[in-house]
This record gives C-alpha cells, structure tokens and sequence, in this order.
C-alpha cells in the first residue's frame, strides 16, 4: 500500500482526497485550511472528509515550520500531493517523501501559471481550460506534467460553472495517473515555459471595468468576476454600476452611440467605447437590482465613464 501525506482545500481537495482513499492509499495526515463561513455555500469541506474517515488533519496557518516539517518527515510517506492548497510549499517538505511531491493545477500547464487560473482563463477569452498534475519544486507549477484533462469554457460560462468542470477534470486526472504513479510508469514531461505566462491573485478593485475595452472583453470580465466574488463594476458620479450577467449583442462594431447606456428593445444595453453591445441581464445600480422599470436607465443616453 502506498502512503501520502495530503495538502488539500476546495471541492478540488475534496474529489481527489476520495481518489486517493479509493486507490488505496495510506493518507497518513491531511493539512488544511480552516473552513471558511464565506466559502461553505461553493467549497466542500476537507476537514469533514477527514472526519468521517478518521483521517489526522492539521489547520496550521504556516506548514513550512521546523515542527511541521519534522512531523511530516516522521511519518515517512512515499508522496505529497497538493490539491489547491493555498500556500506553497518549501524545499523541507517537498524532499521529505521518498517518491516525490506532485500538486493540481486548475488549468493546461503552461498556460496561467499562478494564482486564480479559473478567473485569469476566463477574463483572457480562453476557449478551454483544464486541470495538470505535476511535480512540485520549489518554483510554482513549473514542474514536469505527468497528466492532464481539457474541459471548455463556453462564451457565456461564469467562473462557478467552469470551477465545476475543473473540478471534475482533476478528478479524472488523478483517477487516471494514480495507478501509474504507484507503480512507477507515470511520465513526467517538461513544460516549455517559453509558452503561457504566470498570474498573481485579485482582489475586488481588479473588477473595475474599463469602457475602453470591446464588449466582448468587458463580457469576459463579468463572467469571471461574478457571484461569488464581488463582480465586475463601474462608478458614475451618482452611484456604482454592478454587472452580474451580461450578453454579447454585437463583439465589435463601433457605433454612433458608443460610450453610452440606453434602453432600446426593452432591454439596457451599454456601447462600450471599444466598440460592440452588451444586454444587462442582472446588475444593480447604487445596491439597487435593475429592472424594466429603472428610471436611471430609461433616462436613455447615459454617458459612460472614461
């Protein structure tokens, strides 16, 4: 029986934890962040998975200690495995297993490096998206890929529904290469780190929308910043513009009405300056939803920021 030592948050935690214990694997301790009340309504818990199957678990806010570290290297297991834990994970550790440390990655390595892949995928018009096991070292996600799994962003998928299907693809991913990790097949390609490029985290604030942007971009960011996180926005002199679901109408064509918000058809549309038209199809103006009947809207001609 092969024994690991487990780093695990997120549905993503969750699914490949059970992979593991259904492959037979000795998980000998899990670490793992403290549930999150904010979290709970779209992230299963790993600390409850834990306790249904009698599974050690820590919540420490730093693994990378001497005391963490000489536990862990105590238990002498054969694998680390990260998926989507949140910190990294330093030279002690990833060398204190004998056969290796190998993290899951939310996209196709190369391709978004980083923090948020989902969200970074989505904003950049990516058609496809996925999820990478590799090695770990102690640059992040630079490793050798031993497997991969596509799924696809569809052009109006919003950041929970492709989180989804990423997390059925390293569900798969791991289902797949976990036999031949085991028993010492698994390949381990090198990335070609000339392809894709690294990305940090966001915060709120990145969701401020740029008017000079085409429909189509603008689009990409209110699918990828909407619920749960704080979503894509803009401030006016009276009040703030919240976008929450949005539809293309026209990708590109500037027109005469550009750089305005009208209401044309029944429906608030917005011209951006970069050219094209989006429907508003949930926001809110000022904390207050949007509806047929919004005067701010009817007003017709509202001029964008710059």
């Amino acid at each position: 029986m092969s024994s690991a030592v487990v780093f695990a948050y997120h549905n993503v935690g969750v699914r490949c934890l059970r992979v593991l214990l259904a492959g037979g694997v000795d998980v000998r301790l899990v670490v793992t962040h403290e549930d999150s009340a904010k979290e709970h309504i779209w992230f299963g818990s790993v600390q409850q998975l834990c306790i249904e199957n009698n599974i050690p678990f820590i919540t420490p806010t730093d693994p990378n200690t001497p005391e963490i570290e000489a536990r862990i290297a105590a238990l002498r297991a054969e694998f680390i495995f990260s998926f989507y834990y949140r910190q990294m994970l330093k030279s002690p550790l990833l060398k204190s297993v004998t056969r290796g440390a190998y993290n899951m990655h939310g996209s196709m390595l190369p391709y978004f490096r980083g923090r948020a892949p989902v969200n970074w995928a989505i904003i950049n018009g990516a058609r496809e998206t996925g999820a990478t096991l590799h090695q770990m070292n102690i640059k992040p996600d630079n490793g050798p890929v031993v497997d991969q799994f596509a799924v696809p962003i569809l052009p109006d998928d919003n950041a929970q529904e492709v989180f989804d299907k990423v997390v059925v693809a390293a569900e798969l991913c791991l289902y797949r290469s976990l036999p031949k990790l085991i028993d010492g097949t698994a390949p381990h390609v090198p990335q070609n780190l000339s392809n894709g490029a690294y990305y940090g985290g966001r915060c709120a604030n990145d969701g401020r929308i740029d008017w000079n942007q085409n429909a189509r971009r603008i689009h990409d960011l209110v699918r990828a910043v909407t619920y749960p996180f704080p979503g894509a926005f803009s401030d006016f002199s009276n009040g703030r513009l919240v976008l929450w679901r949005t539809r293309v109408v026209d990708d590109s064509r500037v027109v005469s009405s550009s750089g305005t918000i009208q209401w044309r058809n029944g429906h608030i549309e917005v011209f951006p300056i970069g050219g094209g038209a989006l429907q508003i199809l949930k926001g809110e103006f000022s904390g207050r939803l949007l509806d047929a009947c919004d005067d701010v809207f009817q007003l017709g001609g509202l001029r964008l920021p710059e």
